[in-house]
């Protein structure tokens, strides 16, 4: 066993569906862990191909591409250990899909040739334990050590051995462990533990391609450091930086890299959202190279919120090919923020913010829009849409609904919801869509989460777009990302203190006018907590659940909102459930097919909507149990606040 060790952390922005741009990263980064006299170099999961790939695993072409670029890094490690991710193809089988098989595999190479064939089926390894929740979707594609152990007649103890490697003169035992394989506390099989009994082994290494979740470094810390101080083995954990999706739903990946020492202790982390090639050297025996630990940032403040959201709006950006985007600047919260993020990334000049107000737009938010546009220095346009409105509403109203059977004609009514989507459809479908054309750029969907769970959004109006960056957002922290860009990221009042300050309004009609204190139905410091617990919990909230709380008097406490708030908003059960009833509706009902049509959205929580939030267009339903105590809630019985 080596005693010290020189190791290159390959923290590279992966890019999907391109090995070639990805190797060429590789090649360069084994050449720079050369100069740094590393003697391995870690990359991550998939480094290759790329992950979230959709059904490009079905192209036997790109298999054979990736094949191709994975020995041109297996040639690359002359004088070098070489760990990485890439699809492994066994042509002569077949996967679950019954197409030719495929692997999710960690190569280790060096000197031109591939370890770990000696005491395995492949000279690889492969991943043992697929997810198959949120967005990853890897039991459709591969086939994993688990199946291939039953194939075989062995069990998974029997396959999960250590790879052997000669650094210096003196052999290096390795577990290699995939993303998951981790994170095994909730499966049968655990594969550290496993690996460990089959050792010995110097060092765990555990290589992710492991999306942004706001927290999820925090707990990642607390199990892999804990796995390395349960068994006294250093482990090292690679990430990569970079965007990927899965078609309606964007990630970041924000690397954050990690060296965790025998004792469990963290004593190196790559900074986030960053490609780096740094070398640790690690001492692999007990008292050698003992290094002090090293304190992390916190991942679940807005900090991180604003690094992942301009992080992944920018690489966005930069996929699709957009350099200039046009802003539907209401003068409110969203579409203020959404300014400040874009005229950060593209600069002022390729930025055009557009106020297009009606009747029931107040002075007061349009004088806050044109402010908004001066503090930012973008360009700035007003097109007022009342007379489009007037026309659409006349044509409507005006022209006679023909029955050519009867000979009888009617004509419809557009009524003051009508008349609100209307003018949500002008603005976009309209004006915004067109002045995007001839500003040689997209426009932008500035929805939050919080209206996305309930479709307070029009189809093809304000939730139209080519991207919604802020729609894993809840109210509250749109709120708190606006003051974090003031304060941190232009250290000025970019946006105006009174569109923090404001009513939240749609401004779509007289019942919604700022200037007399009428905004939006959704009240935000509470709804925005129920609608998370329908979404995000892990086992997500239902009426019954929720009523069970609010029976039970720990409503507030369980859903995380102001302690007492329920009591003030809601004077009795009845107005309680009226509103429960009211959004779950909403959620369960037409907000679904608004979410299935909605632009692809970028990722930041536990759970996003779009891929990150598989749903059918099954309607509302309400459980017996809830139905149930509902009935002795409103009769009188059993309401214990």
């Amino acid at each position: 066993m080596a005693d010290m060790i020189r190791i290159a952390l390959g923290q590279m922005e992966v890019v999907p569906g391109r090995p070639d741009l990805n190797t060429e990263a590789m090649l360069a980064m084994i050449d720079k862990a050369r100069q740094q006299d590393a003697d391995l170099i870690i990359f991550p999961e998939m480094s290759i191909p790329g992950y979230l790939l959709g059904d490009t695993w079905e192209q036997q072409g790109f298999l054979r591409d990736c094949e191709y670029y994975g020995r041109k890094v297996v040639d690359a490690s002359k004088d070098v250990g070489v760990l990485f991710g890439n699809v492994a193809v066994d042509w002569d089988k077949k996967g679950n899909d019954g197409r030719v098989r495929k692997y999710n595999a960690f190569f280790v190479a060096r000197n031109g040739r591939l370890h770990g064939g000696e005491n395995f089926s492949y000279p690889f390894r492969i991943k043992t334990l697929h997810p198959n929740y949120r967005e990853f979707d890897d039991t459709r594609h591969f086939y994993s050590l688990r199946k291939l152990a039953s194939e075989e007649g062995k069990g998974p103890g029997e396959l999960l051995q250590p790879v052997r490697l000669e650094i210096a003169g003196k052999i290096l035992s390795l577990g290699c462990i995939l993303c998951e394989d981790g994170w095994s506390d909730d499966y049968f099989v655990k594969p550290i533990e496993i690996i460990y009994a089959n050792g010995p082994v110097d060092l765990f290494v555990n290589i992710s391609s492991s999306p942004f979740t706001l927290g999820k470094n925090n707990k990642r810390n607390r199990v892999f450091g804990g796995q390395a101080g349960k068994y006294g083995v250093p482990l090292i954990y690679v990430n990569n930086v970079g965007i990927q999706n899965n078609g309606k739903t964007v990630y970041t990946f924000d690397g954050c890299s990690t060296v965790y020492g025998r004792t469990g202790d963290v004593i190196h982390y790559c900074r986030p959202f960053t490609p780096v090639t740094e070398t640790v050297e690690l001492g692999l025996s007990p008292g050698r190279g003992s290094t002090t630990a090293v304190v992390l940032p916190d991942d679940r403040d807005i900090d991180s919120v604003y690094q992942a959201v301009a992080y992944g709006t920018e690489k966005f950006l930069q996929s699709v090919g957009i350099n200039k985007v046009v802003i539907g600047l209401s003068g409110g919260i969203d579409s203020a923020l959404a300014a400040a993020i874009y005229a950060k990334i593209l600069g002022p000049e390729n930025v055009l913010l557009v106020n297009m107000p009606s009747k029931f737009n107040s002075l007061t938010t349009r004088n806050l829009a044109l402010e908004m546009a001066g503090n930012l220095g973008c360009l700035y346009a007003v097109l007022p849409i009342q007379e489009t409105v007037d026309y659409t509403v006349s044509q409507i109203s005006g022209t006679p609904v023909l029955n050519p059977a009867t000979g009888t004609s009617f004509t419809l009514k557009v009524t003051s919801s009508v008349l609100e989507n209307i003018q949500a459809r002008d603005r976009s479908s309209r004006i915004l869509a067109g002045i995007a054309a001839a500003f040689g750029g997209g426009f932008t969907c500035n929805a939050n989460k919080s209206e996305m769970t309930v479709g307070y959004t029009t189809l093809y109006g304000d939730l139209a777009g080519f991207f919604a960056c802020l729609a894993d957002l809840w109210k509250h922290q749109v709120y708190s990302l606006a003051e974090y860009i003031n304060e941190k990221v232009y250290r000025r009042e970019v946006i105006p203190r009174g569109i923090i300050e404001i009513v939240p309004s749609a401004e779509l009609s007289s019942d919604q006018a700022v200037d007399e204190g009428k905004g939006d139905p959704i009240i935000y410091p509470y709804h925005d907590y129920l609608f998370r617990a329908f979404m995000e919990h892990w086992n997500r909230a239902t009426p019954g659940d929720i009523l069970a709380w609010y029976n039970e008097g720990v409503l507030e406490e369980k859903i995380g909102c102001e302690p007492g708030l329920v009591g003030r908003l809601f004077t009795c059960p009845v107005e309680f459930i009226d509103d429960l009833e009211r959004w779950w509706r909403q959620y369960t009902g037409i907000a679904v097919a608004k979410r299935i049509q909605a632009p692809p959205v970028l990722a930041v929580s536990r759970r996003a909507y779009g891929f990150d939030h598989r749903e059918a267009q099954n309607g509302v339903y309400f459980t017996t149990e809830y139905l149930e105590l509902k009935n002795k809630l409103l009769s009188g019985g059993n309401y214990h606040p």
